[in-house]
């Protein structure tokens, strides 16, 4: 028996061997024959075929596929799918398997496709822009609309949904129904695919837009691929070698063959240089998906305009399009409603694969149908808002900091790595900020008499320096610089020919248009000063004290000709068509867009931009009626205010500094238009100041930076909420003038913007502000490379410094109320007599004219101009206090404080207004103002309707001074001051 089963057990093996080598033999055979398919043909042939399509349409930047066009049903609701650049338009095709078109088709929806194709194949493909793509994607939109009488569901992937939400928020919504997106990013500052903090791939980005490099390349296909699989190294090679581990069983691989030959080679394209670099330059470096302003066929266009419906897919592992930044959507359109799905997985599955097949199409089904009207929500779609997003994964320190020393090019030493966190902050701050702020500083240090610099010479710097760069930005267009050199230098030729000359001194009568900033530009190339007056001024008064020999205006002030005598006048810009009737009413005016600017020669004493630092620049105004006075401005103090700003408020190329102060206002010259000009930042004028233009402009313009004037914020802060107003991309509000119980009702509505006061005196050159924003109210400190400034003590009773024993003058203590002296130099010609030998005997001061005192920090304080000071019956009063002590009633919107004759002397009065819904009692007058020395007390308090405000918004008290002690009425509330208990006790009328 022994025998016998060893006989049958040796049977069984030899028999056994022959089996396993055969299985072997076999697969050797099968894995050599799948070898060379895939080495011949690069895969394996599934013989699976691509859903139907024609080309309904082949234009210069794409073609637009028409899936089952012979198989349409009569209510289909047609869905416009959008690749993303540098993969090809299969991904909506990749299988009949994994097909997104099929899948609609089967659903009943009508799908289309835009087919950029590949760049490296196409003809102009490689000169492509983004805006190329987005105008690419309307005009299918279009085409669609008109073929099936049907508003469209954009839909794109990645990148193509970037490219949905640009063309929606360019057509404003016109004939779309609907976007419905897949891993779509809009915040760049979230996480990035790569271990590097956001803000230093937006400076390395733009340090590549800057070098032009990619102006001139196209990225291989070859390239993009690489590029895609080293975003997850780890998951490409064990995906590789699985393929390679099973070349032995065609079956097994057969169902995923066309999706791994997609990823591995057929499914990448080259990338256009041009769409690159406008990628980086608008959504890297500035990030403006997010915060608005980006520009489309030199058009601005905002997210904030979306007013459809959004569904967004996120996937939850997904690195190119963090969740972080593609939920960003419900930020920068803050008018859309927003669902989104939430699907376990990466980027790519998304829409192609299981998870797609099972989860993305059906819901994007449903959805449609919802649209349609023809089923209800399905549970699977939630409100955007409703979903806890999840904990971002942010770049570690070490990780921040080394990317950070890499940029700077520097060597990551064992030192910086044990200090991860600290080396990460320094050099953060130092890679931003020094730069940028160094150079300013040291120019505003340089700036001499003789010194060559002006508003048109820094405009023509940044124009040599970055001419595809914005410049302004009015109404929906964007002005770059090197258009607007063009403008101002054809405006400067049309200056010399009616026969303005450097040195001549040229009215400009201009409401708030872009003509008036290039005409103020070309006046400074010419070597002209600019006198801006005010549109609701007294015009006869401001010219004679400018005393200048041209007006030039625009056709809506031509009709002022005959109250300004003895000038030349001209008419710059087009107008309204009634505005236009001005050349019959006026033909002594000229008409300078009539001039054939290219017959015009320049003469040979032309040279641009010849002005010097004690040139005038500008003649401004101040004040109202009698009190009308000029203000002259040098380059020097231009350029101070200019530098000063941008440096104060971190001005660069990815701000937008937006000015709802009139063109003519000093804030607005000085540090609106010059603080951007300096920057490099992007300036945008207001076109009007009520608040729903406010807020549907900050989110078209992108606006960072706002500047105000006194009490221009009022109507906004006012306002009810503003849907455009949820996350808004402010960052600063930067200003003069704003009042104290403003200015906490500002940081109290924008707690992520930071108010940022300014001063300028009138006289001599001091600049201040407010950089900490710690003290509201106060007007900060001297800006670096700004003069010294001093509070001297002051005789209020003989209007003078004191002066003592020695014959000089002292410095006020801290909280006393002095002059502000601004130190003299040689370069501040243009400010009247200088004060000697005040503190030493060899030093020279120039008034400001300004009362201030110092607190115990440092900061300064403005107490009012000298000649508010009130002489009443018990002596000097200053308006200011009561003011200050008002501002802290919560109730209150505007307050001012004056002078009235009442007997023998006069009396202190202060008007102020309610805010709407509440009111003012004695109880809130003695609790504010009791603080105050009873002298200082204003002894008639008057509540009012309202107060006249200038057209810059500051609040005008010389008409209500004008009606005397006020008395109580139906509409007026009185309150006097009780001396004897010191209370303060309604009037009756």
């Amino acid at each position: 028996m022994a025998k016998s089963g060893n006989g049958k057990q040796q049977a069984a093996g030899v028999t056994g061997v022959p089996r396993a080598a055969a299985r072997y033999a076999k697969r050797v055979q099968h894995t050599a024959r799948n070898v060379a398919e895939v080495v011949r043909f690069g895969g394996l042939e599934t013989n699976e075929e691509y859903s139907p399509y024609t080309v309904e349409a082949e234009l210069a930047n794409y073609r637009l596929r028409h899936y089952f066009a012979d198989d349409v049903p009569d209510d289909a609701m047609p869905i416009l799918l959008v690749p993303p650049l540098m993969m090809s338009t299969e991904v909506w095709d990749v299988s009949p398997d994994t097909s997104g078109v099929a899948a609609m088709h089967a659903a009943g929806a009508d799908p289309w496709v835009v087919d950029f194709g590949d760049p490296d194949v196409e003809a102009g493909g490689r000169e492509r822009n983004l805006t190329d793509h987005v105008l690419a994607v309307s005009d299918a939109v279009d085409r669609i609309v008109k073929a099936t009488g049907r508003s469209v569901v954009l839909s794109g992937y990645s990148q193509g949904g970037m490219f949905a939400y640009q063309v929606a928020a360019y057509r404003r919504g016109d004939g779309i129904d609907s976007l419905v997106t897949f891993g779509s990013p809009v915040d760049t500052t979230a996480p990035l695919p790569i271990p590097i903090a956001p803000d230093v791939a937006a400076r390395l980005s733009s340090e590549l837009v800057d070098s032009g490099l990619l102006r001139k390349i196209t990225v291989p296909s070859w390239f993009v691929r690489l590029g895609f699989k080293m975003l997850d190294p780890a998951r490409s090679v064990q995906d590789r070698a699985k393929f390679l581990l099973a070349l032995n069983d065609r079956d097994a691989l057969l169902p995923r063959e066309k999706q791994r030959r997609f990823l591995d080679s057929e499914g990448w394209t080259a990338y256009s240089g041009p769409a690159i670099a406008e990628l980086l330059e608008q959504f890297v470096t500035h990030n403006r998906m997010l915060e608005g302003g980006f520009i489309i066929d030199e058009r601005l266009v905002t997210l904030a305009d979306i007013d459809l419906p959004i569904l967004t897919f996120v996937g939850t592992t997904d690195t190119l399009g963090h969740p972080v930044a593609v939920r960003a959507i419900d930020r920068a359109a803050p008018r859309a409603t927003v669902y989104e799905v939430t699907l376990p997985g990466g980027h790519f599955g998304l829409v192609v694969g299981s998870k797609a097949m099972t989860i993305t199409w059906p819901t994007v089904a449903d959805w449609m149908a919802w649209r349609a009207g023809a089923a209800q929500l399905p549970d699977t779609i939630a409100l955007a808002s409703t979903i806890e997003p999840q904990k971002p994964h942010r770049a570690g320190a070490a990780a921040t900091a080394a990317a950070q020393t890499v940029e700077l090019g520097l060597g990551v030493s064992r030192s910086v790595l044990s200090n991860a966190r600290r080396a990460s902050r320094l050099v953060r701050n130092v890679a931003r900020e020094a730069p940028a702020q160094l150079p300013r500083l040291a120019r505003i240090e340089q700036l001499d008499p003789n010194t060559r610099i002006s508003l048109g010479r820094l405009l023509d710097e940044q124009a040599r320096r970055s001419p595809d760069n914005v410049a302004f930005l009015f109404g929906d267009r964007a002005h770059r610089h090197w258009d607007v050199k063009e403008r101002v230098d054809n405006v400067v030729k049309g200056l010399v020919h009616v026969g303005v000359r450097q040195g001549d001194r040229v009215g400009m009568l201009m409401g708030t248009r872009p003509s008036a900033f290039v005409l103020v530009a070309a006046l400074s190339r010419i070597g002209a000063t600019a006198v801006l007056l005010r549109p609701d001024g007294d015009a006869p008064r401001e010219a004679a004290l400018a005393e200048m020999n041209w007006m030039i205006s625009d056709p809506e002030h031509v009709d002022l000709i005959d109250s300004v005598p003895d000038v030349r006048w001209a008419v710059l810009g087009a107008g309204s068509k009634d505005a236009q009737q001005w050349r019959k009413a006026h033909p002594d005016a000229i008409d300078m867009e009539s001039i054939d600017i290219d017959n015009v020669e320049l003469p040979a004493w032309y040279r641009p931009n010849p002005h010097r630092a004690a040139d005038v620049a500008f003649v401004l105004f101040t004040g109202e009626g009698r009190s009308t006075n000029a203000l002259t401005i040098t380059n020097r103090r231009w350029a101070l205010s200019a530098l000063g700003t941008a440096s104060a408020a971190s001005l660069n190329p990815g701000h937008t500094v937006y000015s709802v102060t009139p063109f003519y206002h000093s804030s607005s010259l000085l540090m609106s238009v010059g603080g951007a000009i300096a920057g490099g930042a992007r300036f945008a004028m207001a076109s009007a100041d009520d608040p729903d233009t406010f807020w549907e402009e900050v989110r078209r313009y992108g606006a960072t930076h706002v500047s105000y004037t006194w009490a221009s914020l009022l109507p906004v802060v006012d306002a009810p909420a503003n849907p455009n107003e949820r996350y808004h991309p402010i960052k600063m509000f930067i200003g003069s003038g704003m009042p104290r119980n403003l200015w906490r009702r500002v940081d109290q509505r924008f707690p992520t913007a930071k108010v940022v006061e300014f001063y300028a005196s009138a006289q001599g050159e001091a600049i201040l502000a407010n950089l900490s924003g710690r003290a509201t109210g106060s007007m900060g400190k001297s800006l670096p490379g700004t003069p010294e400034v001093r509070v001297a003590a002051y005789d209020f009773t003989e209007h003078r410094l004191e002066i003592g024993a020695d014959g000089l003058g002292r410095e006020c203590a801290p909280d006393e109320v002095g002059l502000l002296l601004v130190r003299a130099s040689a370069a501040d010609a243009h400010s009247g007599a200088a004060l000697r030998g005040v503190f030493a005997s060899d030093d020279a001061w120039r008034s400001s004219d300004d009362l201030f005192l110092r607190d115990e920090n440092g900061d300064l304080w403005l107490a009012g101009p000298v000649a508010e000071v009130i002489d009443t019956a018990d002596g000097e009063v200053l308006p200011s206090g009561a003011r200050f002590a008002l501002s802290s009633i919560s109730v209150l919107d505007l307050i001012v404080a004056y002078g009235v004759p009442e007997g023998d002397a006069e009396v202190l009065v202060a008007a102020v207004t309610v805010r709407k819904d509440a009111e003012l009692t004695a109880d809130d007058l003695d609790k504010a103002l009791r603080r105050l020395p009873a002298l200082q007390r204003p002894k008639y308090v008057q509540a009012l309707p309202s107060i006249p405000l200038t057209t810059w918004h500051r609040p005008q008290w010389r008409p209500l001074q004008a009606k005397g002690v006020p008395k109580p009425t139906r509409t007026r509330h009185v309150w006097r001051l009780n001396a004897d208990t010191g209370r303060y006790e309604a009037s009756t009328p």
